[in-house]
């Protein structure tokens, strides 16, 4: 049978039977295809790190072995290793200043559940969520967990990032806010003084309403703060503005800063009431870490020495591969091409636009559509990028997201020169 004849007959929830799939695994199956037949692909469209270009830290590496030798393979506590939870603490007071009690630590099965228990412990169906777009799955855990979104378009005037004056009206009445800083799609990050004024904004929303009304959650998924570049300070709610502390649920992990999206371990640190739900909920969904990974990653992040060596090489190759995918649009865009880019602050992305939107291919087909461009580069110049309606946009501005965790700087600069030729091919 037909999935549509399952969701005709009621043989799915109405939930799943609205859920969209991930874009980007769509766009994988025309790079797959094109791969086989033996075609020149440079991929910058996955969010995550190819082993052949981004090891994990082979500390982190050799103390997983060792822990699996030493039996740790039955379950670990819902709520983490208690060995990882103190780690976490301390790594937070050492790097960003941050002191927390204990039973604010939730270790989780990679930032994911993290992401959803939150929105899971604070919000009911109906409550309005807000989050900037173009933003990574908000709108997909406002449809698993009834949420009424209320997305809050942001500009490349101000990083894509939203500001407190475009969110003012938003917040009114909402149940949480959504915020990533770097920010996946786009790879910049908030000012202090941006984070600031919203931050002032959420106290001044909660300190309006009434006793009885609930308050206003902040989410900060900080999962890339550790990679940031050149003059760029990542910065956190709690440390600007200590009030903060009762409504921000902080969500993190080793996957990207250490390249170990596969180990799947993450963590969020929030106000102890809120925390105690959400691992009581994950805790039904054993969405925890595995235990091994858990005790070889307390080693990690209480091994100072091994983190600043491993970021002194891993940063440096991201930030080449930004910089020279960044450097390739610039000198493109200095020739006359309708290209543009913002330079790389944060994360493994880079914001770039093709603005080919009524131009005429060579075969004499017409560009309308982010996907219709998407299509061109990648058959044209094996340029394989993710539009940004993958992350909520509805505008075919012709901006795009570029990973570069997957590729090599030589395929960066084999895949300029076919981007070049692509674009003078245009008419």
């Amino acid at each position: 049978m037909k999935a549509g004849g399952d969701v005709a007959s009621g043989r799915v929830s109405a939930m799943a039977a609205g859920l969209i799939g991930s874009e980007i695994l769509k766009i994988a199956g025309d790079i797959r295809a094109m791969t086989a037949e033996g075609k020149q692909i440079c991929n910058l469209t996955v969010g995550d790190f190819s082993p052949s270009e981004f090891r994990i830290p082979r500390f982190l590496e050799e103390n997983i072995r060792d822990a699996y030798a030493r039996g740790e393979t039955n379950y670990p506590p819902s709520d983490g290793m208690l060995v990882l939870r103190k780690a976490i603490l301390s790594f937070y007071e050492r790097r960003l200043g941050l002191r927390y009690p204990l039973e604010s630590v939730l270790v989780t099965g990679g930032s994911r559940p993290g992401i959803y228990a939150t929105y899971a412990a604070i919000v009911d169906p109906g409550d309005p969520v807000v989050y900037p777009v173009p933003s990574w799955n908000n709108n997909h855990y406002c449809h698993l967990t009834g949420a009424a979104g209320r997305p809050v378009v942001c500009a490349k005037q101000h990083s894509f990032l939203p500001t407190r004056a475009l969110l003012a009206e938003a917040v009114r009445g909402a149940r949480l806010l959504a915020l990533n800083s770097p920010l996946n799609p786009t790879g910049t990050a908030f000012a202090r003084e941006v984070l600031e004024e919203i931050c002032d904004l959420v106290l001044e929303e909660n300190a309006r309403r009434s006793k009885g009304e609930r308050p206003l959650y902040l989410m900060y998924d900080m999962v890339y703060w550790m990679l940031t570049f050149g003059a760029t300070k990542h910065v956190d709610p709690v440390s600007l503005r200590p009030a903060m502390a009762p409504y921000t649920v902080y969500v993190d992990g080793i996957s990207k800063p250490f390249a170990a999206t596969g180990v799947r371990v993450g963590w969020t640190i929030g106000p102890t009431d809120v925390t105690a739900r959400m691992a009581a909920l994950l805790g039904h969904i054993g969405a925890w870490a595995p235990r091994a990974e858990q005790v070889a990653s307390a080693r990690l992040l209480s091994a100072d020495d091994q983190i600043n060596g491993y970021h002194a090489s891993m940063k440096q190759g991201v930030q080449q591969r930004l910089d020279a995918l960044f450097a390739g649009l610039a000198q493109l865009r200095d020739h006359g091409h309708p290209v543009d880019a913002i330079p790389p602050m944060g994360a493994i992305y880079l914001s770039a636009r093709f603005a080919l939107n009524g131009k005429k291919t060579g075969a004499g087909r017409m560009l309308h559509t982010n996907e219709d461009i998407r299509q061109y580069l990648l058959q044209a110049a094996g340029l394989a990028i993710v539009p940004f309606q993958a992350f909520g946009a509805v505008d075919d501005s012709g901006w795009f997201r570029l990973s570069v965790g997957c590729v090599s700087v030589k395929e960066i600069a084999a895949a300029l020169p076919r981007l070049q030729s692509a674009l003078e091919a245009l008419r």
